[in-house]
């Protein structure tokens, strides 16, 4: 009861009134023995009020703050996270397509391995000079042509596919061009690999000093790009042997064999870091929301006549015809 009425006292601005008043007439009240007593249990309540002020000054910069947390997300434009495990490379692709193509939301899907090893060919890519086909067809190794541009490469259950699909208009510092989605892309995994290990963007690549471990592809449309790197977690010195030198190699690649010329990512850091630390990037930048594979409303693959195509038996063997 006395703090309240100090309270009421304060904030009106007649405390010192009040204690004047109490001295000049010197009356004893019950809940006081003395002027003296007032004095000093008044200024306990302005003490008390100082530490009150305090709190609901700090209350009012949290809810400031969480205001203007949840203002800067809501100007985030939105991403849909789909996550994805041991996903067919082929399956994947198609996938990314009929998004790119049918959807209109930004995506990005992460995929922790694929089931089986396969080469995937970038769109204008010669397979007689990209692949050692009598090996492949051999060991019947599956050969994929995508529908975006880039290099080749041999994926399996050690390769990591983290893919961005995004509306031009939800980027507009990024020109809907290959170098300036790249300079991007770059800026984005020197976040994710930042304080880890040497990260740079060379020549399209993602280097860790001047040993690749991502390979980078893309494809524009009117309104929207794709952009999706394959991360060498691991690889099998083997399965490097299925790919040739290409005529068209990176200028820092020199005359380096494929084993010369990548590094495995485990040797940087956990793969769970790795993706968790993609997600939590990606966060700073969209509006996440995680969703389930079942969920994606697109057209089936039935419906839709994809550019991604699994290259057939007589492909390969017209190729080896070439080489030889």
């Amino acid at each position: 009861m006395v703090v309240l009425v100090c309270f009421l006292l304060e904030r009106s601005g007649l405390i010192q009134t009040a204690l004047e008043g109490f001295c000049s007439a010197n009356r004893k009240l019950v809940c006081f023995h003395s002027c003296v007593d007032l004095f000093f249990i008044i200024a306990d309540c302005l003490s008390f009020m100082n530490v009150f002020n305090d709190l609901i000054q700090l209350k009012n910069q949290s809810t400031e703050s969480a205001v203007m947390g949840k203002a800067k997300q809501a100007e985030l434009s939105l991403m849909k996270l789909v996550k994805l495990r041991g996903m067919p490379i082929l399956q994947q692709l198609h996938l990314e397509e009929r998004l790119l193509r049918t959807s209109s939301d930004n995506w990005c899907l992460i995929n922790d391995g694929t089931s089986s090893p396969s080469i995937v060919m970038g769109l204008s890519g010669k397979l007689s000079e990209l692949v050692e086909t009598k090996s492949a067809l051999q060991d019947h190794i599956p050969i994929i042509r995508r529908f975006t541009g880039g290099g080749t490469v041999i994926v399996d259950q050690n390769t990591i596919f983290v893919t961005m699909i995004v509306n031009k208009d939800d980027v507009p510092k990024v020109q809907p061009f290959p170098r300036s989605i790249m300079s991007w892309s770059g800026l984005l995994y020197s976040e994710v690999f930042e304080g880890l290990a040497d990260f740079h963007l060379r020549e399209n690549d993602y280097v860790f000093g001047d040993r690749k471990f991502g390979g980078n592809a893309q494809s524009i449309t009117k309104h929207r790009w794709i952009h999706h790197t394959s991360f060498l977690w691991d690889y099998e010195v083997k399965n490097m042997s299925y790919l040739k030198l290409p005529a068209k190699a990176p200028q820092y690649r020199l005359t380096r064999d494929h084993t010369d010329f990548v590094c495995r990512m485990k040797e940087y850091l956990p793969r769970s870091e790795f993706i968790e630390r993609t997600i939590k990037t990606v966060g700073g930048h969209f509006s996440v929301k995680s969703i389930s594979l079942e969920s994606i409303e697109v057209p089936s693959i039935s419906e839709y006549v994809h550019t991604t195509t699994l290259l057939t038996e007589q492909e390969i063997r017209e190729a080896c015809t070439i080489q030889n």
